[in-house]
């Protein structure tokens, strides 16, 4: 639709952004509950800079899940992917790290300029997708040259 290319368009215009990022939420209870990790996931600096960075720290995006609110969430049910369908890399489920995950396979998804990020809660049939971008240092020089 219109407002989704222009969302998405407000998104890649993002000051020094580099990379454009798709947090796809599914599995959860209610669309709110999928929104609530979205927003944490795509909101949170260390995520963000880890992308930058083509460092896939799983941590970080593991901690901003759990930071999401939910107080009733099974981490044993929760699976992470990065990237889309095709050639997509499991990097955490069961409550940690993927037993397949390399590390090196993340990085190659995280160099990619477009970096698709799956969660899957385990509780429902509900989803939500959330678009963000990077931190770059481009960002900070940006946001630290200016008084608004």
């Amino acid at each position: 639709t219109t407002a989704t290319v222009l969302a998405q368009a407000i998104v890649r215009d993002g000051e020094g952004a580099t990379k454009f990022m798709t947090i796809a939420v599914e599995g959860g209870r209610d669309r709110e509950e999928c929104r609530k990790v979205g927003y944490a996931v795509a909101h949170s600096p260390l995520v963000k800079t880890a992308f930058f960075a083509s460092d896939p720290n799983l941590g970080r995006v593991l901690a901003a899940i759990g930071y999401a609110g939910i107080g009733d969430l099974d981490v044993n049910g929760i699976k992470v992917w990065l990237g889309d369908s095709e050639g997509s890399v499991v990097v955490a489920e069961q409550g940690g790290r993927a037993a397949s995950y390399r590390e090196e396979d993340g990085a190659r998804v995280m160099k990619s300029a477009e970096i698709t990020v799956q969660v899957d809660l385990g509780r429902g049939d509900a989803t939500a997708t959330v678009w963000t971008c990077d931190f770059s240092y481009d960002y900070v020089k940006i946001n630290a040259d200016y008084r608004s």
